[in-house]
């Protein structure tokens, strides 16, 4: 059975990301439809004007019904190592796309290998680690890439502070993968190392201590694009912030919801003779990961898609197209051949 409507369902819709993606669906005059576990956090969440349905991991006919009318399914419910192959099974069997915002390697890693065929078979596209980590680094990649071999990418990621949601602290809990980069062509375990590194942000971030801390966006790179080495850096300061336990979760400070934080995300790309570098700017990074899904979304919604399978979000999409699509709004765009 495939969906006829446009209607975007968000799984997790109560959550704090959740809550973002439909309030942008909503800004923008898309259908939404808001699915959780729990009606009454749902209403408390969309108190109205918001179609909510209740539906469970453990029931998978419950998850079909909430998936109807519905074409594509952003899943913001983490720890995604549980959620993501239940939710894009039961979105495959409802006919709709499947999005993601994981940042766990394993489970991108997994939603990959495991979905690629199914989703050609339904005609539909499977698309993990959308969001700001896994997503963005990969469209900033993929923008300054020319055809053919890769040298290297590295990705350097500063936040002024992380404070994280209740679904961060769960995921971190649940996932004890070992967490892997890219040398040589392949991927391969992370080695820890007591040393690290400097690198510089535009202000106010600046100088940063940075530590080697890979996430989701090295399955997504290595998914498409053909790299040497791939590596990922987060600034200390942040590590420090999500380790402590009593780092408070993110506090609203505008109309929007949004924290006071501030990130910045680099992209070194080396490719042959040439070095090119990319930068994204913006303000939460829960926030910012809503304005992405949801242009991702309307690209599948377009009638001219023709897409199939289990995709990395810029082998999805045209990567240029989707950071026009954010540039201004959404984020500070800066680099070699990106959108003005």
């Amino acid at each position: 059975m495939h969906a006829t409507a446009q209607d975007i369902a968000v799984f997790g819709a109560s959550g704090h990301t959740g809550q973002f993606v439909v309030h942008e669906a909503r800004r923008l005059g898309l259908p939404v439809v808001a699915i959780g576990r729990s009606l009454a956090r749902l209403e408390a969440a969309f108190p109205s004007a918001v179609t909510r349905r209740v539906a469970g991991l453990d029931d998978p006919a419950s998850l079909e019904r909430a998936f109807i009318g519905c074409a594509v399914v952003i899943n913001c419910a983490g720890p995604f190592l549980d959620t993501a192959a239940p939710l894009a099974q039961a979105a495959l069997r409802a006919g709709c796309h499947y999005i993601d915002v994981t940042a766990e390697q394993a489970s991108a890693r997994a939603t990959f290998a495991d979905f690629d065929a199914p989703a050609r078979e339904a005609g539909r596209v499977v698309i993990p680690a959308a969001g700001f980590y896994g997503g963005l680094a990969d469209l900033l990649a993929s923008a300054l890439a020319s055809a053919g071999y890769i040298d290297e990418i590295t990705v350097a990621i500063a936040l002024d502070r992380w404070w994280p949601t209740a679904g961060t602290r769960r995921t971190g809990e649940r996932n004890q993968v070992p967490r892997v980069v890219v040398q040589g062509g392949c991927l391969a375990p992370l080695v820890p190392s007591a040393e690290g590194s400097d690198w510089t942000f535009a202000p106010p971030l600046g100088d940063q201590a940075m530590v080697e801390l890979p996430f989701s966006e090295v399955i997504t790179m290595a998914q498409h694009l053909k790299v040497g080495t791939i590596r990922s850096l987060l600034n200390r300061s942040a590590l420090a912030d999500i380790r402590d336990a009593t780092t408070p979760p993110p506090t609203a400070v505008d109309d929007s919801e949004r924290s006071a934080q501030r990130f910045e995300l680099q992209v070194r790309l080396v490719q042959g003779s040439a070095t090119k570098m990319a930068s994204a700017r913006g303000q939460d990074i829960y926030a910012v990961t809503a304005p992405i899904v949801i242009q991702a979304a309307l690209h599948l919604l377009s009638p001219s898609y023709r897409h199939s399978g289990a995709l990395a979000l810029a082998e999805a999409i045209d990567p240029v197209e989707l950071l026009r699509a954010l540039q201004g709004r959404a984020l500070e765009l800066s680099g070699d051949a990106l959108p003005g």
